[in-house]
């Protein structure tokens, strides 16, 4: 079968070419083409994540009026906003079957457009039952990016480069917060034409992502084989270093679902993605409650999302340069449960509080990306493709889950100190989960 999701068709054409021949190419020579390819396309596709993450948590933005506006409770929101999260479930596979006959370009251009126009479309909710529907469409429409961009990179780089390759990907989190809290806080101040804030930062945030669509036409190549800004030779270079990448023992589709390890690594996924949404959803309201205004949130929140970053750089590198993967994921998770632990004990000092989120969002981010690095140790082809989806879809309910408990304790307790509790706990479930995996993901399963 000649897609994106079998044994890579580019890597047949490397075997045609020759690769004994190929590999008199220097490491050096390699390495130099795909560091070219790093600065092409680690870019564009950065740009799309920031694009799907300011589009997929805006929401928490949109809270701090939109709620009093449409009378939303606070459990109300934490279940709405998870909705999102239902619509990606369902359709995270389909998704990746259509893009495998299709190919990654003109998959992911079509997914960044229709995300975009249902992105906007929440800027006509009239209450909860709409508010759910378009949450829900909005997972729908999105479903399939985030795995099928995860096997790109393995089409591209080699295992001892990728764990920073996703750092950098996951970058796009942090970065999108950066941009978007300001923005968004900004947003929220203008009542135009009749719309509220709230409406014009939907509609105004989704424009970028629909032109977006359409430049991934133009920039973003199926595979190697087919960039047009690459020599022959240097695709015979790039194809051949690939091949000579470590495979997993795990390749066909059948094999992957009955490999017990794929589906343990849904529980280490479950809990950082947890962790991600409770913190991304609901700090813009947390830092609100502080006594800031709305302007002054913006802007507050950039200080952890900037911190995130170096924590996220960091780890990543260091799991390169080591290739301890797991020990780079348990760490990851232990910051994270120490980021909630300093908040929930900062309640009243919002200095403390900051701090706490400052470590709780760099171990999330970084716990995220080490973690993709890990089920490539096992799984190749087919599998790998499979395996992403599976994991990443059932993982991502968690997005629902986290949110709407931190809503629910907010109703019952009155503030936000139960759930900043309930997120210390998770994490260390996480990096306990991968600990009792870590020496089956890098052996054959029995």
């Amino acid at each position: 079968m000649n897609n994106l999701y079998s044994v890579p068709s580019w890597l047949t054409l490397a075997t045609a070419m020759g690769v004994d021949n190929v590999m008199a190419a220097t490491q050096s020579e390699a390495d130099a083409i795909l560091r070219r390819a790093a600065f092409r396309l680690v870019p564009l596709i950065l740009a799309m994540y920031i694009a799907s993450f300011l589009n997929r948590v805006n929401a928490g933005f949109a809270a701090l009026t939109m709620n009093h506006d449409l009378g939303f409770s606070p459990e109300v929101y934490g279940w709405g906003v998870g909705a999102f999260f239902w619509g990606y479930f369902l359709f995270e596979v389909p998704s990746n079957l259509i893009m495998e006959k299709v190919g990654a370009r003109l998959w992911l251009s079509r997914i960044m457009i229709t995300w975009a126009i249902v992105s906007m479309a929440n800027a006509f909710v009239q209450g909860p039952v709409s508010f759910f529907a378009v949450r829900f469409l909005l997972g729908v429409a999105e479903a399939g990016f985030y795995p099928g961009i995860l096997l790109y990179f393995t089409y591209w780089f080699p295992a001892a480069t990728r764990a920073r390759i996703l750092a950098l990907f996951c970058m796009g989190i942090p970065v999108s917060n950066i941009i978007g809290s300001p923005l968004s806080s900004w947003l929220l101040g203008l009542e135009v034409d009749s719309l509220h804030g709230w409406q014009w930062m939907y509609i105004l945030e989704g424009i970028p992502t629909f032109l977006l669509g359409f430049v991934v036409l133009w920039g973003l190549p199926d595979s190697p084989a087919k960039a047009d800004w690459l020599t022959p030779r240097e695709k015979e270079i790039v194809l051949a270093r690939l091949a000579t990448d470590p495979k997993g023992e795990v390749h066909g589709l059948g094999e992957m679902f009955r490999d017990w390890r794929v589906w343990a690594l849904i529980v280490p996924d479950f809990t950082i993605v947890f962790c991600i949404y409770s913190l991304g959803l609901w700090m813009p309201q947390m830092v609100h409650a502080m006594g800031y205004s709305i302007k002054q949130t913006g802007y507050i929140l950039i200080i952890p999302y900037t911190v995130s970053l170096a924590i996220l750089w960091v780890i990543g590198v260091s799991s390169d340069r080591t290739g301890r993967r797991v020990l780079h994921f348990f760490i990851s998770c232990i910051l994270t449960a120490l980021g909630f632990f300093v908040a929930a004990v900062g309640q009243g000092s919002p200095v403390i509080e900051i701090a706490g989120f400052c470590l709780a969002a760099g171990g999330a981010y970084s716990g995220l990306a080490t973690f993709w690095s890990v089920p490539p140790l096992f799984l190749g082809g087919t599998a790998a493709a499979g395996a992403f989806a599976l994991i990443n879809s059932v993982a991502n309910l968690s997005g629902s889950l986290g949110p709407g408990l931190v809503g629910m304790l907010l109703k019952l307790t009155g503030d936000y100190k139960a759930g900043l509790w309930m997120c210390v706990a998770v994490p260390i479930l996480s990096a306990l989960s991968m600990v009792v995996l870590s020496k089956s993901v890098s052996r054959p399963a029995k």
